[in-house]
C-alpha cells in the first residue's frame, strides 16, 4: 500500500494551522483550531483505509486484498460525531462568554499571575523530613509506661482472660 501525498500534505497544514489557532487567546479562534484537527484526523484515518477497492461484502471470488477496509471509516463517523460534540460545546461557551463580558478573548486571571510570580519554595512541601514520623509510641516505650498492663504483668489476650 502507497500513501497519497497529496493527504499527507493537507493533512500536515491542517495540523499546523489547527495547532496554531489554538494556541490564540480569541475562543473563535480556538473553534476554527479544533475544526481543522478534527477535518486533518479525518483525512489520517481516511488515508489509513487505503485505496478505494470493492465494497466490504464478501463474494466467493474475490481475494481479500481486494476488499475495502470499512474499520477507518466507522472510525471517521466516530470523529464526526465527537467533533461536532466539542464545537457546540465550545459554541456555547463562547456565547456565555460574549454575554457575560462583551469580548470573544480569554483574560488572565489575577490570581495566576500572583501565583506565578512567587518564589517555587514552599516552607512545608520543601522543609526535611525526620526518620521517624509516626506520631505512636515505640513498643519498648509503651511497655516501661505506667498504668499499662504489661508493666503490672497482666495480658489482654482472651486466653488469658478464660
Amino acid at each position: 500500500m502507497s500513501v497519497n501525498i497529496t493527504f499527507m500534505i493537507i493533512m500536515g497544514s491542517l495540523y499546523a494551522c489547527g495547532i496554531y489557532l489554538l494556541l490564540e487567546r480569541s475562543l473563535t479562534r480556538v473553534v476554527l483550531g479544533l475544526a481543522m484537527l478534527t477535518n486533518a484526523t479525518n483525512i489520517l484515518l481516511l488515508s489509513t483505509g487505503g485505496f478505494q477497492g470493492l465494497a466490504p461484502l464478501f463474494k466467493a471470488g474475490i481475494a481479500a486484498e481486494d476488499y475495502n477496509d470499512p474499520l477507518p471509516q466507522a472510525f471517521i463517523l466516530t470523529s464526526i460525531v465527537i467533533s461536532f460534540s466539542v464545537t457546540a460545546f465550545m459554541l456555547g461557551i463562547i456565547y456565555r462568554s460574549w454575554v457575560l463580558s462583551r469580548q470573544d478573548e480569554v483574560q488572565d486571571d489575577i490570581e495566576d499571575r500572583r501565583v506565578a510570580s512567587q518564589s517555587s519554595f514552599d516552607a512545608e512541601d520543601d522543609a526535611d523530613v525526620p526518620e521517624d514520623t509516626t506520631e505512636f509510641t515505640p513498643p519498648e516505650e509503651a511497655e516501661e509506661a505506667p498504668g499499662s498492663l504489661r508493666a503490672t504483668g497482666q495480658s489482654t489476650s482472651p486466653e488469658a482472660k478464660e
